[in-house]
């Protein structure tokens, strides 16, 4: 679709090559549940590196919050675990909870109290605002809005996501055919993204990214068959493969999802939000990609002919080291 401009998504992989990691971006979650008058229950997720190195974010309460023994924590599953007790006499509203190292990062960290009367709070904490007094009386539509934003964040910061589409972008020709490919792929990862968020279906998160990896390879790899004269499996019926390794990637943002919870009370909003807001981030990506695409189109410029290859050669070989990559982290 986009033979034109070669050089464009080779400056563009250029660029998100420094966020190669796919998915080291991923939020931090804290939950602070009230387990009596006063006294609460403290759940503090950091990602982590490995089993042994986490993320520097570090929890601090206010000098009034006392703790009640000492927490008890350790490396599980990708992250950081750590639990704790606190007390804070006329609980913990209008107190301030800070995420020390936040800000010089590029993630965020999930908030959300459960107070004892069933009522819930939701908020996330940036690297702008580190810190949040917590409020008694939450706005009507908050839990809507955080996880709409998380959602938005996970597509556009999940660079193996955004190559897939990528790759279908370079592949797809004709309007029609691209509007079936991007609706086949949005509605088999809703699919699976209910199935495993609400417990229907479970799948080992490991070798889904690397299958997820793997599907991206495939992809580059029918770009060039289509350019070489031998159009492939994806030329022919791209929204058939949009949808199969769209029901993967929908296991991928599953994944993601999980790693900050959905608030008990809140489920289906959260979970309905949070797939809008994937949405919304694919759709802002694609439309960026093709207003792009037409812009440049503008400028009199013809690459020499072996250009075209630059593009699918880079996706498929930096998906092939996440692929690799991520084998061996699941075997090892």
């Amino acid at each position: 679709m986009m033979r034109a401009v070669p050089y464009f998504f080779a400056l563009l992989l250029v660029l998100l090559a420094p966020l190669a990691g796919a998915h080291e971006m991923r939020p931090g979650y804290l939950e602070i549940r009230e387990s009596s008058p006063e006294t609460y229950e403290v759940h503090w997720k950091v990602p982590a590196r490995g089993s042994n190195e986490r993320f520097g974010l570090y929890l601090e309460f206010a000098d009034d919050v006392e703790m009640i023994g000492e927490p008890v924590g350790g490396f599980r599953g990708g992250s950081h675990i750590q639990r704790m007790r606190i007390k804070r006499a006329g609980g913990l509203t209008g107190s301030t909870v800070s995420i020390g190292g936040l800000d010089q990062t590029y993630t965020d960290v999930l908030l959300r109290l459960e107070r004892a009367d069933g009522s819930q709070l939701t908020h996330r904490l940036t690297p702008e605002e580190p810190s949040y007094a917590i409020e008694s009386n939450p706005g009507a539509g908050q839990v809507a809005w955080t996880y709409f934003v998380l959602g938005v964040e996970h597509i556009l910061l999940g660079i193996d996501h955004l190559l897939f589409v990528l790759a279908l972008l370079l592949v797809v020709k004709g309007w029609r055919k691209l509007l079936g490919t991007i609706t086949a792929f949005t509605l088999a990862h809703s699919i699976t993204l209910v199935l495993a968020t609400l417990g229907f279906v479970n799948v080992p998160g490991p070798p889904v990214e690397a299958i997820i990896a793997l599907s991206i390879v495939f992809v580059a790899a029918e770009i060039i068959r289509s350019r070489q004269g031998h159009p492939g499996l994806t030329e022919r019926w791209p929204w058939l493969v949009a949808f199969t390794f769209g029901l993967l990637h929908g296991f991928g943002f599953a994944g993601a999802l999980s790693e900050v919870g959905l608030p008990q009370t809140s489920i289906p909003v959260a979970l309905l939000m949070f797939n809008v807001g994937v949405e919304a981030g694919q759709l802002l990506f694609v439309a960026a990609m093709l207003v792009i695409y037409l812009l440049i189109r503008r400028i009199r410029f013809e690459p020499p002919e072996w250009a075209w290859r630059i593009p699918p050669y880079a996706i498929g070989g930096m998906a092939a080291c996440w692929m690799i990559e991520r084998v061996v982290n699941f075997w090892s």
